[in-house]
């Protein structure tokens, strides 16, 4: 750009500012030539040297039809409606890649996978020692709520309790302001059930349920953990029952130490199989077979309506939830239960959130074994339940310090557990979020088929070799398993119907009536000799991201990445232009004589390549001298 009269030049070059000073020397043709860093001296020069040269698809038509105002409108037109598209799709495509969606991919593997582990209750919960005199008192309790309300009886189970042993008894007082009682909740509906009430008397809830089965059932087993609650930790959990017959595991007789024993109280007491035996014999073509016995020996019948064995399958160091799980066996069957293993993989931050095997949970997990989500589910409500209502509940185990709520201890516990459980139930308490999924976990489809087992056939030979001891299993005695297996003790209506025996003792093998059978036999194994494994896979990846921008940029632009560097090279020199003019602005606004107004296109501006040494000075003129120091600093580097 050239200004009025003369001036010394400042820098050389395209787009070069000139300063009120003599006009700047005439070069050799040989040094004339491009600057290293050369703008456009004008947005118009700018956008048609872009459009002309842009390997962006479209662009050219608006400098090759300039002569035609209505194609270059409409090419115009084309061109922003394209690029509004693609931007749109953009939003779009990074909308969904930001909320991080995932996609479920099966594949089918044959490694060699570990048996699971099998839990077996005898659905018998007994009476413990301690609280003998207890339960008889709640049985009177019971059969009175009862005949108030139905007129019905049942038969007194004295006989069946057995001689009481001696020892101190926890110091107990039947509550019996909570009675079975009809009840009418808001709905209108006659309902049965209990009030709990808090410590106060003003508030109560309604425990109400439409069966007066189940109400029966629940309001018996609320005072019978109060009395359980007293019991010492140490107290004897097994009730002496010979529930294993026989075991066998991948064709190996399987021994009492091969199971672990725990007591659950409402399902009795439960053998694990234990999993360390089966660690060190990994395969998918195991299987086992056991024989087990289901007795109602010191059996509470308003705590356990079910006769029958609990099986539950889960995998190795997992604590069994069989209130959640597990499903039942009849008594006299053969099971036969077809596992099919599956593993999923979730997909951690950001796609989600999961429990691997480094992480840690904010929640003090009371159970020694690997983490589950169930698991932490109990622990966070049983510190809650501490928290909250100053003592745990007693189906869960105790964080160090606490103890288990009864209202001997606790008039209001009750009360205040139905309240923080319906707050579990609504998700209201922290414990969701807090307890994610596990990153790896196991799971199991079971599919069964029974059949009636023994035959009315062959059910006097085969109990007859069951109970004879040169026939059984040498299983080592326990502190917890008295004996296994233990002969069927001989039943009077037995003894009328086989008719006399042969002095060896040996029983006759006709088909005579026999009773009730209470044995029953369960044959586990893998379905299939592979498993499948479903694995969380993110929809968006970066590189599918990627190819997903490149495909939407061919589709509106046909253009490449490189495209996308022009197009910030043209943004670069635009703000560069930008900057130049706004330094023309300022040294104007400053009161200074104006230059020229237009800088002439390259073509037709006289060369002005770079000054000869020692014929300009880096010194602005006088025409100069209020320029910005930024500017004259900027538009020497430009020469």
């Amino acid at each position: 750009m050239q200004a009025e009269g003369t001036g010394q030049t400042v820098g050389g070059g395209p787009g070069t500012w000139t300063c009120s000073q003599a006009p700047p020397p005439t070069l050799p043709e040989e040094e004339r030539g491009e600057r290293l860093v050369e703008l456009h001296a004008s947005f118009r020069e700018l956008v048609t040297f872009f459009c002309t040269n842009s390997t962006i698809h479209g662009t050219i038509r608006l400098v090759c039809s300039s002569q035609n105002r209505l194609k270059t409108a409409s090419w115009g037109l084309l061109l922003a409606g394209a690029l509004g598209l693609l931007y749109w799709q953009f939003a779009l495509l990074f909308e969904q890649y930001w909320r991080y969606p995932v996609i479920m991919t099966v594949s089918v593997h044959s490694e060699r996978k570990l048996f699971p582990s099998v839990t077996l209750c005898d659905m018998n919960p007994h009476r413990p020692h301690l609280a003998r005199h207890h339960l008889r008192v709640l049985d009177d309790f019971a059969r009175e709520n009862i005949y108030s309300l139905y007129q019905f009886n049942f038969s007194d189970s004295r006989d069946a309790l057995g001689a009481e042993v001696p020892g101190p008894e926890p110091a107990f007082q039947l509550d019996r302001r909570i009675r079975l009682q009809r009840l009418r909740p808001l709905d209108g509906q006659n309902r049965v059930g209990f009030k709990l009430c808090n410590s106060t008397g003003g508030d109560c809830v309604q425990r109400a349920y439409s069966s007066g089965m189940v109400a029966a059932q629940e309001w018996y087993r609320f005072h019978y953990i109060n009395i359980l609650a007293l019991l010492p930790a140490a107290h004897e959990d097994s009730h002496g029952s010979h529930f294993v017959f026989s075991c066998r595991y991948d064709d190996r007789d399987c021994h009492a130490q091969h199971f672990q024993t725990s007591h659950h109280p409402t399902y009795g007491s439960c053998y694990t199989f234990n999993s360390v035996w089966a660690t060190q014999r990994p395969g998918v073509t195991h299987r086992i077979s056991l024989v087990l016995r289901a007795e109602q020996q010191d059996h509470l019948p308003l705590l356990s309506t079910k006769a029958g064995i609990k099986v539950m399958i889960h995998p190795q160091d997992h604590t069994p939830f069989l209130e959640h799980q597990g499903f039942s066996i009849r008594p006299g069957t053969e099971t036969t239960i077809d596992i099919r293993e599956d593993e999923v993989h979730r997909l951690g931050s950001p796609y989600g959130q999961c429990m691997d095997s480094t992480g840690s949970v904010d929640v003090q997990l009371l159970y020694n074994t690997s983490y589950t989500r169930q698991a932490c589910l109990v622990s966070c409500f049983q510190q809650l339940m501490v928290q909250t209502c100053s003592c745990g509940y007693f189906f869960y185990p105790l964080p160090a310090g606490a103890e288990y709520c009864s209202y001997m201890r606790h008039p209001a516990w009750g009360h205040c557990f139905h309240h923080l459980y319906q707050k579990l139930k609504t998700h209201q308490l922290p414990c969701t979020t807090r307890c994610p999924q596990p990153c790896r976990e196991s799971s199991y489809k079971l599919s069964a088929g029974t059949s009636r087992w023994p035959s009315s056939t062959s059910a006097d030979w085969v109990l007859a070799v069951l109970g004879e001891p040169s026939r059984r299993n040498p299983w080592p005695p326990s502190a917890s398993i008295k004996s296994w297996p233990l002969p069927l003790p001989s039943s009077p209506s037995r003894a009328h119907t086989e008719g006399p025996t042969s002095r060896s003792g040996a029983r006759p093998l006709s088909p005579v009536p026999c009773p009730r059978i209470s044995l029953a036999k369960v044959n586990i194994f893998y379905q299939e000799l592979n498993y499948r494994m479903v694995n969380e896979t993110p929809v968006y990846s970066v590189s599918q991201l990627l190819s997903a921008m490149g495909s939407l940029w061919s589709l509106w632009l046909g253009s490449s990445v490189l495209s996308v560097v022009e197009v910030l090279e043209l943004l670069l020199d635009a703000m560069a232009l930008t900057l130049l003019l706004c330094c023309r602005w300022l040294r104007g606004s400053q009161g200074q004589p104006r230059a020229a107004t237009r800088v002439p296109p390259p073509s037709q501006r006289p060369a002005s390549g770079p000054v000869a040494a020692g014929t300009t000075s880096n010194a602005p003129g006088p025409g100069c001298l209020h320029l910005p120091r930024c500017c004259r600093e900027f538009s020497r580097s430009l020469g």
